[in-house]
């Protein structure tokens, strides 16, 4: 094994333990990890978007507010939410004059929106459940993509935008995370409709990676960022979670209660 490869593993192991581990505990520890992701995403975000410094910390500073508010001992869930997350992204839009930094707000809010609402189904069993199986099909997606693309290769999915992608590795994605769905649905209950779905997030979650990738290239940049060894930055680690969260949220919302 390649000491890249070394680092990488080890880097991804420890962050999937931090996640369970905040998973796990839920409420006041799971937002509060949310919210350092988000508030690191969305100066990765301005990077990738070419703003300046002061436009990325102002970013930064404004999606803190509904992510503030999101918290369990403030409005959690509710309409002043809404209200705070338009009011970051027109806050954005004019200070920045930059429709693609405001669209940040949106694309970090909706997915944590998603999981702490997943989180906080009743019982507590459950609601780790749905956010356990909305992680854990990104994590399956990635996996198989990764050793079906490697191991079969064959023609491109999106070559300009991200030329190691392969339609092999989006099946064997798709293929993973249908397994751990189903998984999940024999041995923990998860409703049979959210396990046959699973496959519809494993194209999300890729639809996200490849939404990163054209912004790397457009910026330029191997990675979004270099805090996370091996990895590149937290967008790199997230980008199919921003995509497949309130997905596997509205689906759950049309599938799952009463399934």
């Amino acid at each position: 094994m390649s000491s890249e490869l070394r680092t990488r593993s080890i880097v991804g192991v420890a962050l999937i333990a931090v996640a369970l581990g905040a998973l796990l505990a839920g409420g006041l520890i799971f937002w509060t990890l949310l919210v350092v992701a988000g508030v690191l995403m969305q100066g990765e975000w301005g990077n990738l978007t070419g703003a300046t410094q002061e436009q990325r910390k102002a970013a930064m500073f404004a999606v803190s507010i509904p992510l503030a508010l999101l918290c369990p001992l403030a409005a959690g869930i509710d309409w002043p939410v809404l209200i705070a997350g338009a009011a970051a992204f027109f806050f954005v839009l004019f200070t920045s004059r930059s429709l693609k930094l405001a669209l940040g707000i949106v694309y970090i809010c909706l997915p944590i929106v998603a999981l702490l609402f997943l989180r906080g189904q009743v019982p507590y069993a459950f609601g780790l459940l749905l956010a356990f199986w909305t992680l854990g099909l990104v994590w399956a997606t990635d996996i198989g993509a990764y050793f079906a693309g490697r191991s079969i290769g064959g023609p491109k999915l999106a070559p300009r935008v991200s030329p190691s992608k392969t339609w092999a590795g989006l099946a064997g994605g798709v293929l993973a995370a249908l397994v751990l769905g189903f998984l999940l649905h024999r041995f923990a209950d998860l409703p049979i409709q959210l396990a046959a779905a699973s496959g519809v997030l494993a194209v999300a979650a890729q639809l996200g990676d490849l939404l990163e990738s054209h912004m790397k290239r457009r910026a330029g940049v191997k990675d979004s960022g270099t805090l996370l060894p091996g990895h590149g930055g937290v967008m790199d680690r997230l980008d199919g979670v921003a995509t497949a969260a309130p997905l596997a949220a509205l689906l759950y919302i049309l599938l799952g209660q009463g399934g």
